[in-house]
């Protein structure tokens, strides 16, 4: 049965392009785990990144691992055998380093299950030396990688590019030179800013449950962790990251994906990565330029990434040159304020048939509270030019439990789809067809850096009735289909996200019990609820502040109290404004 996962995996490389196998003598094995199926973990620029960045380097190897899919799986048991990697299904025991590549926190258990897999202990306090390292990285852990804290031997938080050739330099050195675990970890804090050892920490807590302190158990170990950052003149001074694999077997199919800038200045409240990735960065025009004609040489369909594509300067030419060139390509996101119809007549030319736009909430009112910067003027008269241009179906996200939500922000969602499907006939009626109108409405869940997060989750049975409401009012107006997410996963994911250490205890009971969580929460010491549904007071210690992005606590707070109030402030001027304290502390 073994004889048939390795046939798998290498029927799957020979549908590959760009993939890397090197002789592992003497060189850093690296393990790089993404915690999902392999269509998904292919479909991650970032995890494309670290891979084509560890093997750049002659002295390193690096091999994927991912979740294994339904007949892996089935392989897998039948076969009672260790986990493999990809490229040369070796055992993930094998390795120097296993390295987490984690971008949603709902992915969490699927960390346990590959450790279960590979045959290495859980918790990091029962491994010793003899074990891969584990280690991670990736957006959930730079906001908060505290209730991974009991698996995760250490964390490198931050942007690879600034980071990880450091690590691995260090890290080579101590391959061959400790035997001692502690020590490898001690030599490797120390020296490393943006690197966060969870267990040279020891949390102190209140009566109350809340956090009293986190101090480091010896001196010479940090108080606060930096994660690593590249600062915009150095951003500029990078190749744009594009996909260093290519496969038919992804979300995407066989298409590269070429980042375009990181971050975002709209400054949404409710946004994570629009605050722990500042300050927003582009990449200079004529170096997309270059790296969009280098990649139309492998691939003809590319995918453009950025928080809002249509953001992005020059565009209308860098997209004009694909066609031109007789490529195709996609765009991640579009913000409805940005667009302009020779983008639009662009993604008609490609073939693009849907474009997403994230209007977020129904009422003027909730947008203000979120930071949204968009008016439904705005969202109107991109709806006109989109249907004008072309039939594009369009996909609309909203956010239910938003912070001072009220059942008329609710209703003024149907209110604002009535209002676009209106102008979408009518200015398709000379075309005699008209996209569909589909949504993607999900719960709110607070997130660490945000100002929302002193902000409780909604409660699921409310977040329920707003759901049955919304689909029924939906239903009435025809040609809508509208997607819910499931508030219980959204209350999984809220505690993943606001936890302390000490939901990692509850994450580890939902493994063993085979991912039932009501299990685990029946049996934790701990209600959930507490994480979850308790409004937190500005003077809380945050299981997250011992993280130094930059961003001033007060700065956050001042925009809590703005969303109270209804409203909006500037968007982020890099460079012109300390507002946040990011661009600040970049200067000094």
């Amino acid at each position: 049965m073994s004889g048939d996962i390795i046939s798998l995996y290498r029927a799957r490389l020979a549908r590959e392009k760009g993939y890397v196998i090197k002789d592992r003598g003497g060189r850093v094995s690296v393990a790089l785990a993404y915690p999902n199926h392999y269509r998904l973990g292919m479909s991650n620029l970032g995890f494309h990144t670290v891979y084509r960045q560890l093997n750049a380097r002659p002295d390193v190897v690096a091999e994927r691992v991912f979740l294994p899919d339904g007949q892996e799986m089935s392989l897998y048991r039948k076969a009672g055998k260790p986990l493999l990697s990809m490229e040369t299904q070796t055992p993930i025991e094998n390795f120097d380093l296993i390295a987490f590549s984690i971008s949603f926190e709902n992915d969490y258990p699927n960390i346990l299950q590959i450790l279960e897999m590979g045959r290495i202990p859980a918790l990091a306090s029962e491994r010793q030396f003899l074990y891969p390292l584990v280690m991670a990285g990736g957006i959930t852990t730079i906001l908060n990688p505290e209730p991974l804290a009991p698996f995760i031997d250490f964390f490198l938080l931050g942007e690879a590019e600034s980071n990880l050739d450091k690590f691995i330099d260090l890290f080579g050195d101590i391959k061959n030179s400790c035997s001692d675990k502690i020590e490898a970890e001690k030599i490797l804090a120390e020296n490393i800013p943006s690197l966060y050892v969870p267990s040279f920490y020891e949390p102190e807590y209140y009566s109350d449950g809340t956090l009293k302190e986190v101090s480091p158990k010896w001196g010479y170990i940090p108080e606060k962790i930096i994660p690593g950052r590249s600062r915009p003149e150095d951003f500029l001074k990078e190749q744009p990251k594009v996909s260093a694999i290519t496969s038919s077997d992804t979300e995407f199919g066989e298409k590269i994906l070429i980042e375009l800038g990181r971050g975002c200045g709209h400054s949404c409240r409710f946004c994570a990565a629009g605050h722990v990735y500042r300050p927003p960065r582009v990449y200079r025009e004529a170096d997309l330029r270059t790296s969009i004609e280098i990649a139309l040489r492998r691939c003809s369909n590319l995918g453009l990434i950025a928080a809002a594509v249509s953001d992005i300067p020059g565009i209308e030419s860098l997209t004009d040159i694909i066609l031109k060139k007789g490529g195709r390509f996609s765009v991640s996101s579009l913000r409805a304020d940005g667009l302009t119809k020779e983008l639009l007549t662009n993604l008609k030319d490609s073939g693009q048939k849907t474009l997403s736009i994230a209007p977020e909430a129904g009422s003027e009112r909730l947008r203000r509270v979120i930071n949204k910067h968009l008016s439904t003027e705005q969202i109107i008269d991109a709806v006109r030019m989109i249907s004008e241009i072309e039939d594009f179906s369009l996909r609309l996200y909203f956010l239910i439990g938003i912070p001072t939500e009220n059942f008329e922000d609710i209703s003024q969602i149907s209110e604002l789809l009535k209002i676009i499907k209106h102008n979408m006939v009518k200015e398709s009626a000379s075309r005699g067809r008209i996209g569909q109108i589909k949504l993607s409405i999900n719960c709110f869940v607070p997130k660490a850096f945000t100002p929302f997060q002193w902000f409780p989750m909604e409660d699921i049975a409310s977040l329920r009735e707003k759901q049955r409401w919304l689909n029924r009012a939906l239903g009435k107006k025809g040609g809508i289909k509208a997607g819910f997410d499931v508030p219980k996963w959204a209350y999984v994911q809220a505690l993943l996200s606001l936890g302390d250490r000490r939901v990692g205890a509850i994450l580890h009971m939902s493994h063993k019990s085979g991912g039932d969580w009501s299990k685990a929460f029946r049996n934790s010491s701990i209600n959930p609820d507490f994480y979850v549904y308790r409004p937190k007071g500005h003077d809380e210690l945050l299981p997250w502040d011992f993280i130094d992005h930059g961003i001033q606590k007060k700065h956050l707070i001042n925009e809590f109290k703005m969303a109270l109030d209804s409203e909006e402030s500037d968007i982020c001027n890099v460079g012109e404004c300390h507002r946040c304290g990011v661009c600040s502390q970049q200067q000094e």
